[in-house]
């Protein structure tokens, strides 16, 4: 049988309120090393307590139009996620609809 690990690292700088100044990631395997990002938003899945664990963070020098940009792209892989794991394309394509229409009300198209 194989079996491999693999690392994801980010290294985050905090100022004196903790709030992040920068953010690093690296993934060796995918040939990604300390590339600076300006968000990260990672979602845990906990199966035994049956929720998810968040982690949202954004420098302070991250511009708003980015980071809507940002959820909205966020957005739109979520719903081809969905569609993937669950292959219920009915609400893929509710979750698109919405997608746009997001995109539309915050002027992004």
């Amino acid at each position: 049988m194989y079996s491999k690990t693999s690392e994801i690292k980010f290294d985050i700088t905090l100022d004196e309120n903790k709030v992040p100044e920068s953010l690093n990631w690296t993934v060796k395997d995918g040939g990604i090393e300390n590339q600076e990002t300006k968000a990260i938003m990672l979602s845990i899945w906990d199966s035994k307590a049956k929720e998810s664990l968040r982690i949202d963070l954004w420098t302070k020098d991250m511009p708003v139009d980015e980071m809507k940009i940002f959820f909205h792209q966020t957005l739109v892989a979520m719903a081809d996620t969905f569609q993937r794991a669950t292959t219920d394309d009915k609400m893929a394509d509710t979750m698109r609809d919405f997608c746009e229409y997001f995109a539309e009300k915050l002027e992004l198209k």
